[in-house]
């Protein structure tokens, strides 16, 4: 199926209501640090405290009366999870989120605190054992990124971010599955070809990058990453074309930086972020992407669920 604006455009006005527009920061303190004028995307104040309200909602919004009456389950690292609870409780059905059980307590309680089930397994087994459940409940599967509703929605902060300035040289987008780089350069693209758009994953999972490198979708081992938000082994196969062709580079960040990057946005940029959202701010400061003084560079801060322990350990990183 061919991904076009239209379908970003559309998601926009189906889910205005139901999300905020979230505001574009113009981050001074930041910028002799990453050696540009910083602009943040802060998708931490969301609804549910991530981006991925706006792909859940726009899909759960394109099911019938009789899909959405039998409910949901989906498979999620987290804040996909939450948003799928959260949108089955705004629209009144249930809701099954498979999650791994190397997953953050605070987004498991999250989930649960919104009326969901959730079912903990193995970090691999998540996609599997949701598609189980959707036959043996008879529930609509929505997954987390490979879904062109899914995509579209969460193409809505790209289409956000160029109207709130237009005047962006790069935009650095946290990647796992695709979902949002997909739909973010894809949304940047057809507004403004100008603009840079990059992924930045762990360097851990370096999907996208052995993907690109063999032309099509690869799968890496199952590591553990600080970045507990990006854990996709693969790429989604509907995402991985439109980001082969939108995206201008793809950078694979290691865990130490990721962390710097998250003090750095917390202690300069007084903005407390989950892990996964800093890794933009990491490729910089680990020296795999530098800008111009005078260049406007996004990082799009996806989320905020951070337990008092992730904060703890920030005391001892050095940046």
């Amino acid at each position: 199926m061919d991904f076009q604006v239209d379908m970003i455009r559309q998601a926009q006005e189906r889910i205005g209501s139901y999300i905020v527009e979230t505001p574009l920061i113009r981050a001074h303190n930041l910028d002799s640090f990453l050696g540009c004028h910083v602009y943040l995307k802060p998708e931490c104040m969301q609804v549910t405290g991530a981006f991925k309200i706006r792909g859940a909602m726009n899909s759960m919004l394109a099911l019938s009366g009789d899909e959405l009456s039998c409910g949901v389950v989906t498979a999620s690292s987290g804040n996909h999870g939450r948003a799928i609870a959260y949108a089955a409780k705004m629209l009144g059905t249930k809701a099954v989120v498979v999650m791994p059980n190397t997953a953050p307590q605070a987004k498991v309680e999250a989930i649960r605190q919104l009326g969901a089930e959730v079912v903990l397994c193995e970090t691999s087994e998540r996609f599997k054992i949701a598609a189980e459940l959707s036959e043996q409940k008879h529930m609509t599967l929505v997954p987390p990124f490979d879904d062109i509703n899914v995509m579209a929605g969460q193409g809505t902060v790209g289409l956000e971010i160029m109207e709130q300035c237009a005047g962006l040289t790069h935009i650095l987008v946290p990647l796992s599955g695709g979902g949002l780089l997909s739909g973010v350069s894809a949304a940047v693209k057809a507004v403004s070809p100008g603009t840079k758009v990059y992924g930045a994953e762990p360097a851990e999972l370096p999907r996208y990058t052995e993907s690109l490198k063999a032309g099509k979708p690869a799968t890496v081992p199952q590591k553990k990453t600080i970045a507990d938000a990006l854990v996709s082994q693969t790429p989604g196969k509907l995402c991985f074309p439109v980001i082969q062709q939108n995206a201008d580079g793809i950078l694979d960040v290691n865990d130490e930086y990721i962390l710097k990057g998250q003090k750095l946005l917390l202690m300069e940029g007084k903005l407390l972020a989950e892990p996964s959202s800093c890794i933009g701010i990491g490729a910089v400061l680990e020296g795999l992407i530098s800008f111009a003084h005078d260049d406007n560079v996004c990082f799009i801060i996806t989320g905020g669920k951070v337990g008092f322990e992730q904060i703890e350990r920030l005391k001892d990183v050095k940046f």
